[in-house]
């Protein structure tokens, strides 16, 4: 038995076998060993997925070929001889065979050693190569791990997920029935993991370190998702004591939810709008059963993510209408199209970049590809017909880029029109608040919108200058910094004074504690994963605005991150014990 600690980031506990997925993004993976009866199979499916990615490439060549010349092409022909060195293959061959690691780990070391003797060559030419053989190294890697991934989509039992990271692409297509929590190497409470074991409603841990090694298919781990907490391979007397904890975290929550029909109302009659944070139509249920009173976010990229070919304006419409309609009257904010940073669609080609978080992404790829972004504007205006929808612009950073976004959508609006088909004129849009550059203009960006949204899973980053999924500075990652906490005050005070309601979708909503100081800051609206709302709605009702108010000042008053969060701990001690997790 072997305990690991990492952050707890979807509460719960969970108890089950262990299904180890592994990422195809990353060269650096840890190692899984064989037993030696199981080496003969490794090679096949390290040759098999050989020839997969040799067919791949082959027709990717035959399609450039086609459409700008022979000549263009023949880069790929470069990425077949790398596919097809005797040296390479036989290497990758002999670490499976000798260090009895599975076919993912042999090539991805092989991989690094070439890496490691071309970044020593001094011809620049042939250092320039190196990026041909990563190229082709990702794909290969990809249809190694696409196996596992494919697995995955066809799980047999409930299993639990252990990944060095999971991506969006990842999970997109995941059984979630079969998944009863997720466990990652590294990662903070903003990763995707984080998002979707709340999404999903199970327990989630991310920041373990080195737990793979440590773990094989089919062994049994608990998840304490609530405390950050993984026991691999546990012995009967704490497999009974995380079962008895499970059983209290189910009689608590079930105590929640009696709060669901009741207002979002402070004890001395001040309202906040309670919304949910989504992915897929099917969310909504949950959206319901846990009192949320509209849908806050609703993030459409998902879509477009592990398909052959865009969504069609149809099929995002249908998927538009079937959440307003269901939600109706009450409001669903869909944000346009958030791809980059960490979620990616093969369909887009969207290039490698050194730092795709600041690169092209959101609403700077939108108005490059003005053709992607007007078809999801006209879905989403023709779903606007079937309830209350709404619409928010991701990563806005300056004025032009709501304006040029508002000129496609007249311009939307104006082929609808023509062409008979109903949507709200009216429809309101809004920004989300997520640039620290949005954040300090928020007063003239609040002349050009309907609302504001906070957006604190990048403004955190972007302000405190982190990587939100990198373990070795999640120490850094503070949501009550007193730079985070200054500029969502601004923001609020600047979105009341140009006459708009602001709310704030990040996960930093979903903690009790930020909720109560969020309130006293004057937020109109909080929205969160489904699961932590029922937290939310009793710390609210739990306080009186004026009690809260002076929370946020005195918050806001300290000098550290650390000491405003011991001094909103202590706090939410005094308002609702219940809800602080020892």
């Amino acid at each position: 038995m072997r305990e690991f600690k990492g952050v707890g980031v979807s509460p719960g506990i969970a108890i089950a076998k262990v299904f180890v997925l592994h990422s195809g993004g990353s060269f650096n993976l840890p190692k899984r060993e064989i037993t030696p009866d199981q080496i003969p199979g490794e090679i096949t499916r390290f040759e098999d997925a050989l020839a997969r990615t040799r067919t791949e490439i082959l027709e990717i060549r035959r399609k450039l070929s086609d459409q700008i010349g022979r000549e263009s092409s023949d880069i790929f022909t470069a990425h077949l001889l790398i596919l097809e060195d005797r040296t390479l293959i036989e290497d990758v061959i002999e670490v499976i065979r000798n260090e009895q690691g599975v076919a993912e780990y042999a090539f991805a070391t092989v991989m690094q050693r070439y890496f490691q003797a071309f970044s020593q060559i001094n011809d620049e030419y042939l250092k320039e190569r190196i990026s041909d053989i990563r190229d082709v190294g990702r794909r290969l890697l990809g249809n190694l791990c696409g196996e596992e991934k494919r697995r995955l989509e066809e799980l047999p039992e409930k299993v639990i997920i252990i990944s060095h990271d999971l991506s969006p692409s990842d999970t997109a297509t995941l059984d979630k029935s079969k998944v009863l929590a997720f466990v990652t190497e590294i990662g903070g409470p903003t990763s995707h993991t984080a998002i979707l074991g709340r999404s999903f409603e199970i327990p989630a841990v991310v920041g373990t370190g080195k737990i793979i090694s440590e773990i094989n298919n089919g062994m049994t781990v608990i998840v304490d998702g609530t405390h950050g907490v993984v026991v691999v391979d546990p012995d009967q007397a704490t497999i009974d004591k995380f079962t008895s904890e499970g059983d209290r975290f189910v009689q608590i929550s079930g105590e929640l939810e009696k709060l669901r029909d009741l207002p979002t109302e402070t004890l001395d009659g001040k309202r906040v709008v309670l919304g949910a944070n989504i992915e897929f139509h099917h969310e909504v249920a949950s959206v319901i059963s846990h009192g949320a009173e509209g849908v806050g976010l609703y993030r459409t990229e998902y879509l477009y993510m592990n398909r052959i070919a865009l969504p069609t304006e149809e099929e995002q419409y249908e998927a538009y209408r079937k959440v307003a309609e269901t939600m109706n009257p009450r409001a669903v904010i869909i944000r346009t199209l958030d791809l980059g940073g960490d979620k990616f669609a093969s369909t887009l080609e969207i290039p490698h970049e050194m730092n795709p978080y600041l690169g092209w992404r959101a609403i700077r790829f939108c108005l490059t590809r003005k053709d992607i972004f007007k078809t999801q504007m006209r879905a989403i205006l023709r779903a606007s017909a079937h309830g209350n929808v709404k619409i928010m612009y991701p990563m806005i950073s300056n004025i032009y880029e709501i304006r040029e976004a508002r000129e496609l959508l007249n311009l939307s609006m104006a082929e609808l029109e023509r062409e008979g088909k109903p949507f709200n004129r009216q429809i309101d849009v809004g920004a989300m608040i997520e640039i620290p550059s949005a954040a300090l203009t928020s007063d003239v960006l609040a002349q050009e919108v309907s609302f504001f949204s906070l957006g604190t899973n990048d403004l955190i980053q972007y302000v405190l200058a982190i990587d939100r999924t990198n373990e070795k500075i999640a120490y850094l990652y503070e949501p009550t910094h007193p730079a985070i906490l200054r500029l969502v005050e601004m923001t609020i005070n600047n979105g009341h004074r140009g006459k708009i309601w602001v709310g704030s979708c990040g996960e930093m909503s979903a903690n009790p504690k930020i909720a109560i100081l969020l309130l006293g800051l004057g937020i109109d609206e909080i929205s969160a994963s489904p699961i932590v709302l029922p937290k939310i709605k009793k710390a609210i009702r739990s306080i009186k605005y004026s009690d809260a108010r002076e929370i946020a000042q005195k918050a806001l008053s300290l000098p550290t991150g650390k000491e405003i969060d011991q001094f909103l701990n202590e706090k939410l001690k005094d308002i609702c014990k219940d809800l602080v997790d020892e």
